[in-house]
């Protein structure tokens, strides 16, 4: 199985370690704008987008294709929490037709809404297994005993 493509602001900050030339990086004044949410965003995954969208975007790690990717981290989190504070007012366990106690079923909701949270902000490095592996190969190398042997006095 081959790696995982890496975003090229992550390469370029791990180093050229295959020696192949490398694109020349954009200026930061050329960069678009942060793309805005879509419209058909609800409150929660619009305020989610505005928390995480731009620091993603200055990262390089945000662009206007990621658009679709970045709404269901957005909705899954809209959905996560909404169920969430629904689940706070109530019990976590209800009663079926015939009396017998059962699982709320919001308690499934907030699981599998949480689940697909986890699993999309990984994509972007918002958790912190997923930055330590944007993350392998940032630090500097430590220095080698031959480094300023040649240098004069």
């Amino acid at each position: 199985m081959s790696n995982r493509p890496v975003p090229f602001v992550i390469r370029q900050l791990r180093g050229n370690v295959g020696k192949r030339p490398l694109r020349k990086p954009v200026e930061p004044s050329i960069l678009p704008e942060c793309p805005a949410p879509p419209d058909w965003l609800h409150a929660y995954a619009k305020q989610e987008w505005w928390r995480v969208a731009p620091e993603l975007h200055v990262l390089g790690l945000l662009s206007s294709v990621d658009v679709a990717c970045l709404s269901a981290y957005c909705l899954s989190f809209a959905m996560w929490r909404e169920a969430a504070e629904q689940l706070a007012d109530e019990s976590l366990l209800s009663e079926t037709r015939a009396g017998q106690p059962c699982r709320n079923p919001l308690v499934k909701i907030v699981r599998d809404a949480g689940a697909d949270m986890v699993r999309y902000a990984g994509e972007f490095g918002l958790t912190p297994v997923a930055r330590t592996r944007l993350a392998q190969g940032i630090h500097p190398e430590p220095p080698s005993k031959f480094d300023g042997l040649l240098s004069g006095p």
